[in-house]
């Protein structure tokens, strides 16, 4: 049985974008979830260090949505290059570049050039929450058990 309704599925949310068109996000494959991000620059991610690159791209989203800015496997993989706040995350009120803090996990330098793809921006929207000040929480199984408390596997 062949299933391909989620092929045709399809909201279109506009997305305001300034980026000269080498750098306007792009899918790479159909169905992709993330955009890929383009360097602005040239630089160097230093072996076991961070550094912020910006992408030439500004974006307005609609209020209600966010902007997440995620590492590209294939980097993490081959180089041990990652986002070091990921998700980085791209408020619907700003307006400035989008710039990527890449971080290189490896113990040698990775060289960025213009126009290599660095992260994915992946569109969500978001809930806002009602914070609501109690006394007490609600039991739950789980309790206070955090970091490790459910074991090794």
């Amino acid at each position: 049985m062949h299933l391909d309704y989620a092929l045709t599925v399809n909201k279109n949310l506009p997305v305001l974008i300034v980026a000269e068109a080498e750098f306007m996000p792009s899918y790479a494959q159909p169905g992709d979830a993330g955009a890929d991000l383009r360097s602005r620059i040239a630089a160097v991610v230093p072996a076991r260090g961070r550094t912020l690159v910006p992408t030439g791209v500004s974006i307005a989203l609609p209020d209600g949505y966010v902007g997440l800015v995620h590492p590209r496997s294939g980097l993490a993989h081959k180089h041990g290059i990652t986002v070091l706040n990921t998700p980085g995350t791209v408020d619907a009120g700003y307006r400035g570049e989008i710039a990527v803090n890449l971080y290189n996990s490896s113990d040698t330098d990775f060289a960025v050039e213009i126009g290599d793809r660095i992260a994915q921006l992946v569109i969500q929207q978001v809930e806002r929450a009602l914070f609501v000040s109690v006394e007490k929480l609600p039991e739950s199984d789980r309790g206070a058990g955090g970091h490790g408390s459910t074991g090794k596997n």
